[in-house]
């Protein structure tokens, strides 16, 4: 029976806390729901360019704490295995969350922390090409697209396809397609740069 209860157990878990929307709640208490300006979902790109620096980077550090507490939680009830699934589940939360009618953000941040913490080379190797490219590009979108990417391809390089490789492929998906609107302006060059004044982020 545990085989199946405890890693429902670490889903429910980790799909609960990914529910509680950073932006969201600070958002309201500056006044204001996040998702009715701008891109319309609560993550931290949403808010900076909304509120500015300081609410983006809260909700940041708020997105990774909840994914942090999630994959802590998977790790200490089903090791390395729950860790994937609460990593797994606490982003699904995130994106569409039971809390705030399942409109949630993209699921960078908590992607972020749960790359790092799961498969630490290989996220870390994700996130510094994710930076990179922002750097260079300027465009946060397509640094967020190349951390799924190069996550995903050095997973099936090195992790083989089942059951690692798989996981990040799924994520890798999800991702894409939480960032579909934002592809399609990145291949009409309208998308929005670092510093700029528009909303559609």
């Amino acid at each position: 029976m545990s085989d199946i209860l405890l890693p429902l157990l670490c889903a429910v878990v980790a799909y609960l806390l990914g529910s509680i929307s950073t932006g969201v709640l600070y958002s309201r208490y500056l006044g204001s729901d996040v998702r009715t300006h701008g891109s319309k979902n609560s993550g931290a790109t949403n808010m900076t360019r909304t509120y500015g620096s300081r609410p983006g980077l809260i909700t940041f550090i708020g997105d990774c704490g909840k994914a942090i507490l999630a994959v802590g939680f998977g790790y200490l009830v089903l090791g390395h295995t729950g860790a994937m699934i609460t990593g797994f589940f606490v982003i699904i939360g995130h994106n569409w969350p039971v809390f705030f009618g399942f409109k949630g953000g993209k699921g960078v941040s908590c992607s972020t922390a749960v790359f790092a913490l799961t498969f630490p080379l290989y996220g870390w190797i994700a996130i510094f090409s994710q930076i990179a490219v922002m750097l260079i590009s300027r465009y946060v979108s397509l640094g967020s697209i190349v951390l799924f990417v190069v996550f995903a391809v050095l997973m099936l390089i090195f992790e083989g396809f089942w059951p690692n490789g798989l996981w990040a492929v799924i994520l890798c998906l999800i991702g894409f397609w939480r960032h579909r609107a934002n592809i399609q302006r990145l291949l009409k060059g309208s998308e929005n740069k670092m510093g700029s004044k528009k909303k559609n982020a």
